[in-house]
Order: C-alpha cells, then structure tokens, then sequence
C-alpha cells in the first residue's frame, strides 16, 4: 500500500516524512528562493522553500494538483508567513542534518 501523500505536483510526502522532490522543480525552488530571501529578510534556501510548501499544504492552503510557479506573487506572499515561522519556530531547521 503506497502511502505518499502528493503536496503538489513534483512533490510527495512519504508517511514518515520524507520528500521526494522531481528534479525539474529545482529550478522553480531555487527562483523561489531567492524571491523570498528580499520579504523574509532572511538566509533562504531551497530546504526551506520545500517546508514551507509543505506547511501550507498541511493546512489547505495549496492544490496538490496545481503546478509551482516562479512566477506567482501569491504564492510567493504565501510562503513568506510559512517560511518567518520555519525560521521563528525551529532557527531555520529544516532537515535532520541541520
């Protein structure tokens, strides 16, 4: 039984919480990055790009059926709030390797 849950497309969520990101979002999140860095006025990299899509997943607040896109300011404005609280909540600790 397969228990991955899709974020959005490129992007799933294994039940005990990995994710599995297709290569050709690394350019989408790269650009998102650096998009975010400016509104957050923080150090973001595309580990933290990737929670906070998770985040807002996790409360509705992406389709898991809408494609990303570097060039969505709604998406960026989205993500800012997800991303203030990565670095707020968790000292910008995104992964076990942190």
């Amino acid at each position: 039984m397969n228990t991955d849950q899709p974020i959005v497309p490129g992007i799933v969520l294994s039940a005990s919480g990995q994710a599995t990101v297709d290569p050709s979002l690394a350019d989408v999140l790269f650009d998102l990055a650096i998009q975010l860095e400016q509104p957050t006025d923080l150090p973001v990299d595309v580990q933290h790009v990737l929670a906070a899509i998770v985040l807002a997943a996790r409360q509705g607040q992406l389709d898991s059926q809408t494609p990303l896109s570097r060039d969505d300011p709604a998406l960026v404005n989205l993500l800012t709030g997800h991303v203030k609280t990565i670095f707020e909540d968790y000292d910008g600790r995104v992964g076990s390797d942190d």
